[in-house]
């Protein structure tokens, strides 16, 4: 099953990122807390303005990105969990290569 979110809505997967044990100790999935963090697997076509012209949203499909602790909405499509939220719920886009900072002279 495919989904095509309306407008400026996005659907993102949630990146989990690997945890290793510290101290012997286990931490059920019931007290984690979710990532922040996701992939963009769904774009709508754009946010419609009020003159109703279409403005073609920033993210892209494949971008990852960070949004809030309590942005959008949790579904299950195949088994498969994700979130769909709106655009301006982004908090930003993530670069694939990390930038290292200069020393200062």
């Amino acid at each position: 099953m495919k989904i095509r979110p309306l407008y400026d809505r996005i659907v993102v997967k949630r990146i989990e990122e690997k945890e290793q044990m510290q101290g012997g100790l286990y931490i059920p999935d019931t007290a984690k807390e979710k990532p922040q963090e996701g992939e963009v697997v769904a774009v709508g076509k754009g946010k419609r303005l009020e003159d109703g012209k279409v403005v073609v949203l920033d993210v892209q499909v494949g971008d990852r990105i960070l949004f809030g602790k309590y942005s959008g909405s949790d579904i299950k499509l195949d088994g498969e969990e994700y979130l769909i939220m709106r655009e301006d719920e982004v908090l930003g886009i993530l670069d694939a290569k990390p930038v290292t900072a200069k020393k200062a002279s």
